[in-house]
């Protein structure tokens, strides 16, 4: 079992929000925090749980702080869990100059495969086999789980979902960077973590993954907002028509939904994170019924 150190407790609507540290085999033994949220109802129940990936320059501590989302998870009975958004501390490599979009704050839910990122930057193998395993084997949940995320999150939501529809039972997202391989942000990223061979890339790209998707049906939901700069400027990074169209092509179910005069901001994501917890909840407790 592993060994988790509680760095704060926090009483919030009808339940308690824990900060805990521990070490991460996959990101190279270094320590690593993640938040859990358990509604009151645990004492009396197991719970699935909802896994949230956070965007670029994030720490597990911006969705707790901005978000709104915990007395949806008491109204609908999930668990909530945060991760960080890469390995971060002493010996964790990183680009000099520092930039905000990459290393550091930056992991893009990929396991590198690159010598300088290799050993620490295996976020892909941290969300869906070490964390779950911790968090199913020490704090009392259902085995149970579905995955969201906003912008570099919600590309990994969409990526690890797609890859693993075993393993989760819904996906929604948030202004997603659905097509990195055909964006700065992913362009960069991808290089660097998994070096020139465009091919190794389509596994990380969600319009990629859809084109050949056979699974079930992972009820995938997304919002972006009309107003969101990273859609609207010169450069659109986030490509939810390429996602829409390569999921039609793929006769894959897609709900996508543009949402006017929202930003890129929390603000968006607090007004429908509601929603989506409700959606993730509905399916999760009827596949625990099932």
């Amino acid at each position: 079992m592993a060994s988790l150190i509680t760095k704060s407790t926090t009483r919030v609507a009808q339940g308690v929000l824990k900060r805990i540290e521990h070490v991460a085999s996959s990101l190279g033994g270094i320590p690593s925090t993640f938040a859990v949220y358990k509604p009151d109802v645990c004492q009396y129940q197991k719970l699935p749980v909802v896994y949230w990936l956070s965007g670029l320059t994030c720490t597990d501590e911006n969705f707790s702080q901005k978000a709104g989302a915990f007395q949806a998870a008491c109204d609908n009975k999930v668990v909530l869990v945060m991760p960080d958004t890469s390995p971060r501390g002493e010996g964790v490599p990183d680009e000099d100059p520092k930039v905000y979009d990459f290393g550091v704050g930056a992991g893009f839910y990929v396991d590198a495969t690159t010598d300088k990122y290799k050993k620490h930057f295996n976020m892909y193998s941290y969300i869906t086999k070490e964390l779950p395993d911790i968090i199913e084997s020490n704090f009392n949940v259902a085995p149970v789980r579905s995955v969201s995320g906003h912008s570099m999150g919600g590309h990994g939501a969409l990526t690890i979902a797609l890859k693993n529809p075993d393993r989760y039972t819904s996906v929604s997202a948030f202004a997603p960077i659905c097509n990195p391989m055909n964006v700065p942000w992913g362009t960069k990223a991808l290089k660097l973590y998994l070096g020139d061979d465009k091919e190794a890339w389509k596994q990380y790209d969600a319009c990629e993954l859809i084109k050949s998707y056979k699974g079930r049906d992972l009820h995938i939901l997304c919002d972006q907002g009309t107003g969101d700069n990273f859609l609207s400027a010169e450069v659109n990074q986030l490509q939810p028509l390429a996602f829409m169209q390569a999921a039609q092509d793929a006769k894959v179910p897609v709900t996508f939904r543009m949402q006017a005069g929202y930003d890129h901001s929390y603000y968006f994501m607090s007004t429908f994170i509601g929603e989506h917890i409700a959606h993730h909840a509905r399916l999760l407790h009827a596949r625990m019924n099932a």
